[in-house]
C-alpha cells in the first residue's frame, strides 16, 4: 500500500484555504456594497463623474447691464452648489463693474435693494471684452483652441462630463448677437454640440438661453443626451425684471430672475428634479412663454436632479479586484435620504466596523480556528518532511 503523497495533502489543504478566502472576499465586497448603497435614492443615476459650466454674456455696452447680471447670477449659483472655478468658463463681453457710469464701482447688483453684490472679490472671468467672439465660443466647445491658450481657459471635459451651457444677450429667430457685430446661429451651436459628441466631450448637456425668441436657438439640435430650455418662444421678446434708479438701467432679465430665485432654495444634497424647475415656470410672471426640449434626453425629467447640472455632485466608484464588477455611489444625494439629526450623529467608523468584521477572514470563530489549525498543520508537515530527509 502506497503512502498518501505528501504533495497531494499540501495541495488539498491550500485549495481549501483558497476557497474559504475567496468566499470571505465576496462577503467583504457585499458588505461594502451594502454600506455605500443602503441610502441611495431609487432613481436612475447619471453616469457623469464631473460637472462643468459655460456661462456666456454676449452683449456689450452699459445699457446691457442686465445681461451681465444674468451671467454673474448663474456664476454665483453654480459656485454655491459646488462647481469649482476650475470647471467654470465665464465669458463677459463687457465689464459693468468697471464701467465709468457705474455709481457702485467694482459691484454688480441684480435688485434694487443692493443686498447682494454678484461681482464680489472671488470672481474669475475667463474671456473678457473682445475675447468673447463666436469663433472663441465654438473653439472652446469643440476643444479646437490654439496651443497658447492656458488650461484655465479650456473646456477640459470628457465622456463622463455633465455640462451646463447658459447664454444671454440680444437675439432673434435662430440667432444670438455677439458684441453687436456678429451672430451665432442655431445651426452653429447644434453642429458644435455634435462635434463634442463625436469627440466624446460630454455625457449630458443642459442648454439654457435667455434672449428674445430664445426657444428657436435649440430647435436645430440633433445630438443625443441634450436637454434644452429657453425664455421665450418664436415671435416673443424676453423682458427685463426691474429697473434700478440708482444704477440707471434694468438690472436683470425676468426669466433669469425667477430661475435664480427658484435655485436659491436648492442645496448641494437636494433631490429637486429638472421637472420641478420647469413646472415652476410662470408665463404670467415671466411675461413670456419659456420652452423645454427633452426629446434628445434619455432620462425622465422627474428623475433627473437639478444638481446633475447646477451642482458639483459627482459619482464616486468603489472598484473591486474583479474588472467586470463595480459599485457606484452618489456623494451627497444619499445623505438627503437620511434624517438630519441621524446624519449628524452617524459615526464615521461604521465602514471601519464593517471591514473589521472581515479583516481576519470572517466573523465566524469556528472558521478562524480551522484556518489556524490548517496553517499549523502545513508548517508541521513541512518541518517533519525536512527532518525525515535529513536523517536519511
Amino acid at each position: 500500500m502506497h503512502p498518501f503523497p505528501f504533495s497531494t495533502l499540501v495541495f488539498f489543504l491550500c485549495l481549501a484555504l483558497h476557497v474559504e478566502s475567496t468566499n470571505t472576499d465576496t462577503a467583504r465586497e457585499a458588505a461594502v456594497h451594502h454600506f455605500f448603497t443602503r441610502n441611495a435614492p431609487a432613481v436612475p443615476e447619471s453616469a457623469h463623474t464631473n460637472n462643468w459650466a459655460v456661462l456666456v454674456c454676449a452683449s456689450r455696452y452699459w445699457f446691457n447691464y442686465r445681461h451681465m447680471a444674468n451671467a454673474l447670477g448663474m456664476y454665483r449659483t453654480v459656485k454655491r452648489l459646488g462647481i469649482p472655478d476650475s470647471n467654470i468658463i465665464l465669458m463677459l463681453a463687457d465689464d459693468a463693474a468697471c464701467n465709468s457710469r457705474n455709481h457702485f464701482p467694482g459691484c454688480v447688483f441684480a435688485n434694487r435693494g443692493h443686498a447682494l453684490d454678484l461681482y464680489g472679490e472671488n470672481i474669475e472671468v475667463d474671456y473678457r471684452g473682445y475675447e468673447v467672439t463666436v469663433e472663441n465660443f465654438i473653439r472652446l466647445l469643440t476643444g479646437r483652441v490654439e496651443p497658447s491658450v492656458p488650461r484655465s481657459k479650456r473646456l477640459l471635459t470628457d465622456d463622463r462630463s455633465n455640462i451646463f451651457v447658459y447664454m444671454t444677450g440680444h437675439g432673434g429667430d435662430e440667432f444670438l448677437k455677439f458684441q453687436d457685430s456678429e451672430e451665432i446661429s442655431a445651426f452653429d451651436i447644434a453642429d458644435a454640440f455634435e462635434q463634442m459628441w463625436q469627440k466624446k466631450r460630454y455625457n449630458e448637456i443642459f442648454f439654457m438661453i435667455d434672449t428674445c425668441q430664445a426657444n428657436t436657438m435649440y430647435s436645430k439640435f440633433y445630438s443625443p443626451n441634450i436637454l434644452a430650455t429657453g425664455s421665450s418662444q418664436l415671435g416673443e421678446n424676453s423682458y427685463s425684471y426691474e429697473n434700478d434708479e440708482d444704477v440707471g438701467v434694468s438690472v436683470i432679465d425676468s426669466y433669469t430672475h425667477f430661475v435664480l430665485e427658484y435655485l436659491e432654495g436648492i442645496n448641494k444634497t437636494g433631490t429637486t428634479s429638472m421637472k420641478d424647475l420647469f413646472d415652476n415656470y410662470d408665463p404670467v410672471a415671466i411675461r413670456s412663454h419659456p420652452g423645454v426640449r427633452s426629446d434628445l434626453f434619455h432620462r425622465p425629467l422627474e428623475q433627473t436632479l437639478i444638481t446633475d447640472f447646477f451642482g458639483g455632485v459627482a459619482h464616486a466608484e468603489v472598484i473591486t479586484d474583479r474588472p467586470t464588477e463595480h459599485y457606484s455611489h452618489t456623494q451627497g444625494s444619499s445623505d438627503a435620504a437620511i434624517d438630519p439629526m441621524e446624519k449628524d450623529s452617524r459615526p464615521v467608523h461604521e465602514l471601519a466596523e464593517v471591514l473589521q468584521t472581515f479583516s481576519d477572514g470572517t466573523g465566524n470563530p469556528v472558521t478562524r480556528l480551522l484556518r489556524a489549525w490548517g496553517s499549523v498543520s502545513i508548517i508541521g508537515l513541512l518541518i517533519a518532511r525536512a527532518i525525515f530527509k535529513t536523517k536519511r
